[in-house]
């Protein structure tokens, strides 16, 4: 992990348009500041898509074609703490239906938080959770062969290019059989007044979340970078439909990365890219699986048309 971490930080910074990659927010502070970013009244994606799961649990398991006398695998890509999830398991339990829940992720510790409150809130649901790469998870499970329900929540494929976006779900495919399902959580293109300052938000605190991966540079590269002189800059417009997450540097600066033996030139206003946040419409989503197997066979939305769970089958 060190080592990679080293090579993709010096990738990044050394590019020409500098850029570092978000799967390094998340280390035990980028967790926690990102926890908070979630309840931020500015963020509304995960209230919107918790809103469906609340009220439409009955809706999603009839659109999933789930019968109570047929086993099924629920598999959940990145789980995280399953607030959104566990809406729909309790319905699933108290309707009697036969499954088991899998939670796929990297982290064991993630897992293991999962797992004890799932247990501690939902006694009698089967959990077993998968830890490692989510199609390495897939492909062990193929041996199964039991139907399967794959959830991939909280518009996390919106981080991806819409060409990563395909390429990802035509790999999931390749790990699934006819008839599996796949619901894809995505936000809804919107204004810019109702975007942006879910990333800008007031108290300053996806600042520090984007600010944390240069702490965590300083402290796992032995680097010197002044994170006072650098800002978050999000940017945003409704034409395109994509959120960039910057942080720009406000003065030139040389920073050294001790363990590269490197340093990485500033210019005063110039930007490090640090993430997309994809927004999506139907018509976008549709072109993006056009040469996958998968359909679109239902899109669940929120009471204000902010967030939508797609549900795609397998063909």
């Amino acid at each position: 992990m060190h080592t990679q971490f080293k090579k993709d930080i010096d990738a990044g910074l050394s590019d020409e348009q500098k850029n570092l990659s978000s799967k390094y927010f998340y280390d035990k502070k980028g967790d926690a500041l990102f926890m908070q970013i979630m309840a931020m009244p500015e963020y509304y994606l995960t209230r919107a898509e918790l809103e469906i799961f609340t009220q439409q649990s009955d809706r999603m398991i009839s659109s999933l074609k789930l019968q109570k006398e047929n086993y099924f695998e629920l598999i959940e890509l990145g789980a995280g703490d399953g607030t959104k999830t566990k809406e729909l398991l309790k319905v699933l339990i108290e309707k009697g239906y036969q499954f088991d829940y899998m939670p796929i992720d990297i982290s064991e510790n993630v897992l293991g938080h999962l797992k004890n409150t799932m247990q501690k809130e939902l006694p009698s649901l089967s959990v077993k959770p998968q830890q490692g790469d989510y199609f390495e998870c897939l492909h062990n499970l193929q041996d199964s062969h039991h139907p399967k329900v794959v959830l991939f929540l909280g518009s996390n494929i919106g981080n991806m290019s819409d060409q990563q976006a395909a390429d990802f779900i035509y790999k999931l495919g390749k790990e699934l059989s006819v008839g599996d399902k796949l619901m894809v959580g995505v936000d809804l293109i919107k204004s810019a007044d109702i975007v942006l300052p879910a990333y800008d938000d007031a108290a300053g605190i996806t600042k520090q979340f984007n600010l944390n991966l240069l702490h965590r540079i300083n402290n796992e590269l032995d680097a010197d970078f002044n994170v006072a002189k650098f800002t978050h800059a999000p940017e945003y417009t409704e034409d395109e439909g994509v959120a960039r997450s910057y942080l720009q540097s406000t003065v030139s600066q040389t920073v050294t990365i001790n363990d590269l033996d490197k340093q990485y030139e500033f210019d005063a206003g110039e930007k490090i890219h640090m993430e997309i946040s994809r927004k999506y419409s139907e018509k976008i989503l549709q072109k993006i699986i056009e040469f996958t197997d998968f359909n679109i066979t239902e899109n669940l939305k929120d009471s204000r048309n902010y967030f939508s769970d797609f549900i795609l089958e397998r063909s």
